[in-house]
C-alpha cells in the first residue's frame, strides 16, 4: 500500500469514527443539536467554515506552494491544515447559530470526537513519511525517525498523538467540574492551539512573518486572543477547583 493509500485510509477512518462518536454524545452534550433543522445546520456551517479554514491557513503557512500553478486553481485543493480546520468550522458553526438564533453552545459534544478524529489521522501522516509533510525538523535525540531522506527527525505527529491522549484524559476526568457549556470544547481547542504555538517552531517554516512565527502560529495566536477572557478562568477550574 502507497504512502497516499494509507494516508487516505486513516484519514478516511478519522471522519467516519470521529463522526459516529459525535452522534453519541452530541443529544447528552449539545441539547441545541438534538433538533434536526438546528442540527443540519450547524453541521453545514461547520463543514464549510472547517473546509474554507483548512486551505486558507494552507495558503498563509505555505504560500510559495499553494499558488505554484496559479492561475490553475486544482493546486490549490491539495494542502490543508489542522488548524485552520479548527478555527474555520468554529466561525462557521457561530454564524450559523447567530443565523438560527441559537444562543445555547454546542461545542462540548465536538470535543472529545475531533481529538478521537485527530489522534487517528496522524497515524496516517505519520505512516506517509515525507509526502505528507507533517514531520519535524532534524534532531539527533535518540528517537529521531528517518521518514525516507536519511534524515532522523523529530516524530511530530506522535508527539501530538500523546499530547492529545493526555489532553483527553484530562477533560474526562476533570470535564464534570467545569462550570459552563461549551467548556470542554473550550479547554480542547485552547490546549491544542497552545501546542501547535510550541511545536511549529520544531516543524519546517516555509515562510516566516516578523522574523518569527509561521504562518500557522499566527494563527494559533488569533484563535488564542479569541478565548483569552476564558483562559484564567478555565485554568483556575482544571487546577483547583474540586469535583
Amino acid at each position: 500500500m502507497t504512502s497516499f493509500q494509507l494516508h487516505f485510509l486513516f484519514e478516511a477512518l478519522a471522519y467516519a469514527v470521529g463522526f459516529r462518536f459525535f452522534l453519541h454524545l452530541r443529544k447528552r452534550d449539545a441539547a441545541a443539536l438534538a433538533d434536526k433543522e438546528n442540527a443540519l445546520v450547524i453541521g453545514v456551517g461547520a463543514i464549510v467554515g472547517a473546509a474554507l479554514g483548512a486551505k486558507i491557513a494552507w495558503m498563509l503557512y505555505d504560500p510559495v506552494s499553494a499558488f505554484a500553478d496559479f492561475p490553475d486553481w486544482r493546486h490549490l485543493l491539495g494542502g490543508k491544515s489542522i488548524i485552520g480546520a479548527l478555527l474555520g468550522g468554529l466561525l462557521g458553526v457561530e454564524t450559523a447559530k447567530r443565523a438560527m438564533g441559537i444562543r445555547a453552545s454546542t461545542g462540548d459534544a465536538f470535543a472529545l470526537p475531533l481529538m478521537l478524529g485527530i489522534f487517528i489521522g496522524r497515524i496516517g501522516c505519520f505512516l506517509a513519511g515525507l509526502d505528507d509533510g507533517t514531520y519535524g525538523n532534524a534532531t539527533s535525540l535518540p528517537w529521531g525517525v528517518d521518514f525516507g531522506d536519511g534524515i532522523p527527525r523529530h516524530p511530530t505527529q506522535i508527539y501530538e498523538e500523546i499530547f492529545l491522549a493526555l489532553w483527553a484524559m484530562l477533560l474526562i476526568v476533570r470535564g464534570k467540574i467545569l462550570t459552563q457549556t461549551g467548556d470542554r470544547f473550550r479547554v480542547f481547542l485552547i490546549g491544542y492551539l497552545i501546542y501547535r504555538l510550541l511545536i511549529e517552531w520544531i516543524r519546517p517554516m516555509p515562510m516566516i512573518y516578523l522574523g518569527v512565527f509561521s504562518g500557522l502560529q499566527l494563527l494559533c495566536i488569533a484563535g488564542l486572543l479569541y478565548y483569552h477572557r476564558d483562559i484564567p478562568r478555565l485554568t483556575k477550574e482544571l487546577l483547583w477547583a474540586r469535583k
